[in-house]
């Protein structure tokens, strides 16, 4: 056999070997999120209402929880004056496996809050307590 046809050969064995490892979604290997990955569940509890927003020693102010859009667990919010820390900045709300997010204007989350009872408690950003009361 001919040098450049034993190149040729090895050159397409290797492309193979290669490719054999991707996978079809292109993220095989790089830590990407599964396509398997189970759908949030949703709110034990409708989200879409007045809630009152508490944190012990900082303060307390009424939000307007929006109702989720039609394709995934997340809504908007309207914060009464008054709130807490940072929390005149909420905007938006979302429902995760982990529990809900209440996010700022920019997307970033301000709290992440556990079901507990009729309401949430979890804790802001910053580490405070908070609490989300109907």
């Amino acid at each position: 056999m001919q040098a450049s046809s034993l190149a040729m050969r090895a050159s397409a064995l290797l492309l193979a070997a290669l490719s054999a490892g991707c996978g079809s979604d292109g993220t095989s290997g790089l830590g990407g999120a599964s396509t398997s990955d189970p759908a949030p569940a949703p709110p034990p509890v409708s989200i879409a209402g007045r809630w009152q927003l508490s944190s012990p020693g900082r303060g307390q102010c009424g939000m307007t929880f929006g109702a989720p859009s039609p394709a995934a667990a997340d809504g908007t919010i309207a914060p009464e004056g008054g709130c807490p820390g940072k929390f005149f900045t909420s905007r938006k709300w979302t429902y995760d496996n982990f529990g809900l997010v209440i996010r700022d204007h920019t997307g970033a989350a301000l709290a992440r809050l556990s079901a507990a009872g009729a309401g949430f408690d979890g804790k802001g950003a910053a580490g405070e307590p908070v609490t989300l009361m109907r």
